[in-house]
């Protein structure tokens, strides 16, 4: 079973979401406060049993700013699943919530209870009257198949759609687990009431010989434990203490053991014992939050498949909230590749590159802050600009540093990493302004291959500014014939018409060269000249110090920067040169038109 749409209206932050979930395993991301949680919190309203009804009657900070909540409003989390047909659990437990084309339906409604519906109707009450103590949840499924979700309205009638009333006793077979990012691991394993180790345990069915045996071994133990002088001496002054001060009538005889002689104790006292190089059968309290996170989840996930086992699961949903809050990057990677294998479904938010870069784009539900009361949600699939050479180009080239453009407020794609390192520097100094700060990414692309990036931004994509910064002749240097090739046995690389980009939220900054050229200005002289003289080309260095001397720039001076940067590496150079930018130095026009843009 496959939950494969999410339809959220009015919940927190969120507006209105309207998804289609493709992956096992999918991730939302997006930048801070972007509603990841509130996305999240919604599932659980509808799926989640565990999830206190308390909290499925909304207070007022639950409900969406932009509703007026004196008049008649709802706040809708729906969900379908398809896949189900092939399971008799899955079948039984969504009967009557299907739609008879392969999908089921459930939805959680918070709305005026039935009695206000009424009265507003009849004209009882008035529109405006109302307070949340006239409203109430509603869980329900099925209806007419027509009628789709995202047309739900708060007097929308369960009746006369078709709908019947889930109860959640229905989804105790669908097993909802939430994983928030600062949870405390060692007490939920300890705890019998939360641990998936004691679940595990009892999925195991211990029978009823097996339990005898380990009863008689802790009483065996306590036995031990009671013929020592000194823990007999220590149980002795306890028990004379205890009936000092409760006198005969109340006292009670005190014993000292490992735990009571029932296989229930011996449940609630067993603990994991790990090794490691460094030592043996230790409790998990001697771990870092970051490996017990993963031993949860080990646990968890080993729990899962007995139930599957067993035959009476109908279906599992892991919801895990910022993996990236303990695991370094090598662990993140690791995790996420082990939740795509598994046949359980998860749900992960993060804001973590290293996750997004392991993560197919078939499995992101991207969450972006355009400024407005709600971010935008959208998926690659929602995308029609993209083409499938797109989808794959991005599949290869968004790897852990390119990815931190799904979270940048506004976004700058340059070519290489020349301009990664000295860009960030140069506009500090020459406009005042910190990039990062301002909420924009350099994002070099390591080419000019621009096109699938700047399709991600647009109404139906990304909803930020991208402002495409490039040289001119956009040809890659190394694509130019050597002196032993012949000019007409060449396949040219065709170039992309930039200008066939541009939309209202990409734009393109064309420099009159290249990168190099362009900011070989007389600010920038001392700059280069250090650059030059530490990569080892003293004949540029000293060209440059005669030039500094006098503030001569010239197209001859121009060229030899780029040769020499070309000569020792481009990127090399430019690591040279940003650490020698000066506090008067310049940039060129078309990155300052760029960045003002990008700032507007």
């Amino acid at each position: 079973m496959h939950l494969s749409r999410i339809v959220i209206k009015g919940y927190r932050s969120l507006s209105f979401v309207d998804v289609d979930i493709q992956d096992k395993a999918t991730c939302i991301i997006g930048e801070n406060n972007t509603g990841k949680s509130c996305f999240i919190q919604a599932l659980r309203l509808c799926l989640d049993v565990d999830f206190s009804s308390a909290f499925r009657a909304l207070q007022k900070d639950d409900v969406h700013s932009s509703i007026d909540q004196s008049r008649p409003f709802q706040v809708l989390v729906g969900v379908e699943f398809t896949g189900y047909e092939a399971s008799d659990n899955e079948v039984a437990m969504l009967h009557g919530t299907q739609l008879g084309d392969g999908r089921a339906r459930i939805y959680y409604r918070f709305r005026p209870k039935n009695l206000v519906r009424s009265a507003l109707a009849s004209g009882e009450r008035s529109a405006d009257s109302l307070t949340l103590d006239d409203f109430g949840w509603e869980l329900y499924g099925g209806g007419d198949p027509n009628m789709d979700l995202a047309d739900f309205e708060w007097d929308t009638d369960n009746d006369e759609i078709g709908a019947r009333s889930v109860g959640l006793q229905y989804l105790q077979a669908y097993r909802v687990v939430f994983l928030h990012a600062l949870r405390d691991v060692e007490g939920d394993l300890a705890d019998m009431r939360r641990s998936p180790l004691i679940r595990l345990i009892e999925a195991t069915k211990i029978g009823a010989g097996e339990q005898a045996a380990l009863i008689a071994a802790v009483k065996a133990a306590n036995e031990a434990i009671e013929k020592s002088p000194a823990i007999e001496s220590v149980a002795n002054a306890i028990d004379g203490a205890l009936k000092d001060v409760t006198g005969d009538a109340f006292a009670l005889d005190v014993e000292i053991g490992l735990s009571s002689p029932t296989f229930q104790s011996i449940l609630r006292n067993i603990r994991i014992l790990l090794s490691g190089p460094t030592l043996k059968t230790f409790e998990p309290r001697r771990n870092g939050l970051g490996m017990n996170n993963l031993l949860y989840i080990a646990i968890l996930i080993e729990q899962f498949r007995k139930r599957a086992a067993e035959g009476k699961a109908a279906g599992e949903l892991i919801l895990i909230e910022e993996p990236e809050a303990h695991l370094h990057p090598q662990l993140q990677s690791v995790l996420l590749d082990a939740l795509r294998d598994l046949p359980f479904q998860s749900i992960v938010t993060t804001h973590s590159t290293q996750v997004t870069a392991k993560a197919p784009l078939s499995s992101y539900v991207m969450m972006t802050n355009t400024g407005g009361t709600a971010p935008y949600v959208s998926t690659i699939a929602s995308n029609t600009a993209l083409t499938p050479h797109d989808v794959a180009d991005l599949e290869r080239y968004l790897d852990a540093t390119k990815s931190n453009l799904l979270f940048a407020r506004n976004v700058m794609l340059v070519e290489g990493a020349a301009e990664a390192f000295l860009l960030p520097g140069l506009i500090r100094s020459a406009m005042g302004i910190d990039l990062e700060r301002a909420g924009i990414s350099i994002v070099p692309i390591h080419g000019v291959h621009f096109g699938a990036y700047a399709r991600l931004f647009s109404e139906i994509g990304l909803p930020k500014r991208c402002a495409i910064v490039a040289d001119a002749d956009q040809e890659p240097s190394d694509a130019k014939p050597t002196d032993d090739e012949d000019q007409d046995d060449l396949d040219v690389p065709e170039k992309e018409v930039l200008s066939a980009l541009e939309g209202k939220y990409v734009k393109i900054f064309l420099g009159a060269t290249t990168f190099e050229r362009e900011i070989t200005l007389p600010e920038n002289l001392d700059m280069l000249q250090k650059a030059a003289a530490r990569i080892g080309a003293p004949r540029i260095s000293k060209k440059l110090e005669m030039a500094d001397l006098f503030g001569l720039v010239d197209d001859g001076l121009k060229k030899s920067v780029l040769n020499t940067a070309k000569r020792f590496g481009k990127a090399r150079f430019a690591q040279l040169a940003a650490e020698n930018i000066s506090e008067k130095a310049a940039i060129p026009d078309y990155v300052r038109d760029a960045v003002d843009w990008l700032l507007e």
